[in-house]
């Protein structure tokens, strides 16, 4: 399914009490999706399913971002960040993403759980300056190295506030 969708300048915000689910095996394949998920993404059950994660991944969002995820995931940590995603229409919606590991009743890591919900206004706020700089580190280093640029830069933004990234958004959430 993976089209070229051309983002526009129309967010859709979720309400307070609204959370998205989904979840995906350990490729980061979607194996289940909330109807919130479909109402918000505008994306059917079927165009979900079997689709990478990464099809609502909006431009504007850091790939340094994501290969934080992955680490943290990597590493059997929770991952906890703010996320850009795309609509199917191109509109945008933040989220605050709550991604967990998924174990099988033997144990084994059988995918991931991500629950999302709205983020504080003053949290994006806080949070966009901070991505804008990652953006232009990824775009001055190109594809390879960017991600893991702006990534290190993230990471030196956190250890210069004292907290790693995790404890850094959930302080801006509060």
């Amino acid at each position: 399914m993976k089209q070229a969708i051309s983002p526009i300048n129309n967010e859709i915000k979720l309400q307070e009490d609204e959370f998205i689910v989904s979840k995906t095996d350990t490729r980061g394949v979607i194996t289940y999706v909330n109807r919130t998920f479909m109402r918000v993404s505008g994306f059917s059950e079927p165009e979900m399913l079997g689709q990478p994660h990464n099809v609502i991944r909006h431009p504007e969002m850091p790939r340094g971002v994501f290969r934080l995820l992955w680490k943290t995931l990597e590493s059997k940590q929770e991952f906890v960040g703010y996320v850009k995603n795309l609509c199917k229409d191109g509109s945008y919606y933040w989220v605050l993403a709550n991604i967990t590991l998924d174990y099988n009743s033997d144990g084994k890591l059988q995918g991931y759980y991500s629950a999302r919900r709205k983020p504080q206004a003053r949290a994006l706020k806080a949070i966009l300056p901070l991505y804008q700089e990652m953006l232009r580190i990824e775009a001055s280093y190109g594809k390879k190295d960017g991600a893991e640029k702006s990534m290190a830069y993230l990471l030196e933004h956190c250890r210069q506030q004292g907290v790693p990234y995790d404890e850094l958004v959930l302080a801006l959430d509060r």
